[in-house]
């Protein structure tokens, strides 16, 4: 294990563009993961280097649920001569959150490939369920859809470019650990792939606040479901390309919802209509 004591390290310099810039992130087809928890997410095959804060491992062996994780990735790192013993002044140094955890993992990002391509749809007896974000700037909502849309069975997601970066340290530590089960692909013509997923039998519907009551509606199909900007929703552009515009009810003096709690209520209905509904 290499240490690191200096905060004017090349590498820890490569930590901080990675955490500052989603330019730096898409070049270099690499993210951070920061925490004990989020650092035993990391599946081996993706990691990439290691940074432990001095001290840090004696707690991990203490540590029951992480334990043999983080002493695998550890194990793997030093392998690869890619496993670094920092000071607690270079760890600070590199960390994006208030209070540094120890440990800190550089991670590779899945290849880019497009969520729509065939090789990536599935098997044809499960139905698809795609959602299609579209100027999405809150990394927590980010963050937030990413790990409803594991838990609701969501086939993959497609983000527009101009939308929060999902490898973004804030992202990452929203999605908790799915960003690494989920596939996602970062789309420079989000119109382009909608209508691709369309011709592959795909329907599209929009959430949108002109729409048509959205529990009249049946999801059993194949389906994909576009998500706005917290502000102004879906874009002219994007909204067009829907088969169908749909509206989440609301009672009160509510006008909208939050784009998570939108997303998350779209994608549990799905999830309901398939188990319950068949």
């Amino acid at each position: 294990m290499t240490d690191i004591t200096s905060v004017n390290n090349s590498r820890v310099k490569d930590i901080a563009k990675l955490i500052r810039s989603a330019k730096s992130r898409r070049e270099r087809n690499l993210f951070i993961a920061e925490g004990m928890r989020l650092v035993a997410e990391v599946p081996p095959e993706r990691l990439e280097e290691l940074y432990i804060e001095e001290g840090f491992l004696e707690k991990v062996k203490r540590e029951d649920k992480y334990k043999d994780k983080i002493l695998g990735l550890v194990e793997r790192a030093e392998e690869k001569r890619q496993c670094y013993l920092v000071s607690s002044a270079v760890m600070e140094k590199m960390s994006d959150t208030d209070t540094p955890q120890g440990i800190m993992a550089v991670a590779a990002i899945n290849k880019e490939q497009s969520v729509t391509d065939p090789d990536r749809e599935g098997s044809k007896e499960q139905k698809r369920f795609y959602i299609i974000i579209d100027r999405l700037q809150d990394p927590g909502n980010m963050g937030t859809i990413i790990r409803t849309a594991e838990g609701a069975g969501v086939t993959g997601i497609i983000v527009s470019r101009d939308s929060a970066d999902p490898y973004s340290p804030k992202v990452v530590r929203s999605a908790m650990g799915s960003l690494f089960r989920m596939d996602i692909s970062v789309s420079d013509d989000l119109v382009e792939d909608i209508r691709r997923l369309r011709k592959n039998g795909v329907k599209i519907c929009g959430t949108h606040l002109s729409g048509t009551e959205f529990y009249d509606e049946d999801f059993s199909g194949d389906i994909a479901f576009l998500i706005g900007n917290e502000g102004s929703g879906l874009s002219d552009e994007v909204s067009a390309e829907a088969d169908t515009l749909l509206r989440i009810p609301m009672e009160g003096q509510v006008e909208s919802l939050n784009a998570a709690v939108s997303a998350a209520v779209v994608m549990y209905e799905v999830l309901r209509q398939r188990k319950i509904l068949g």
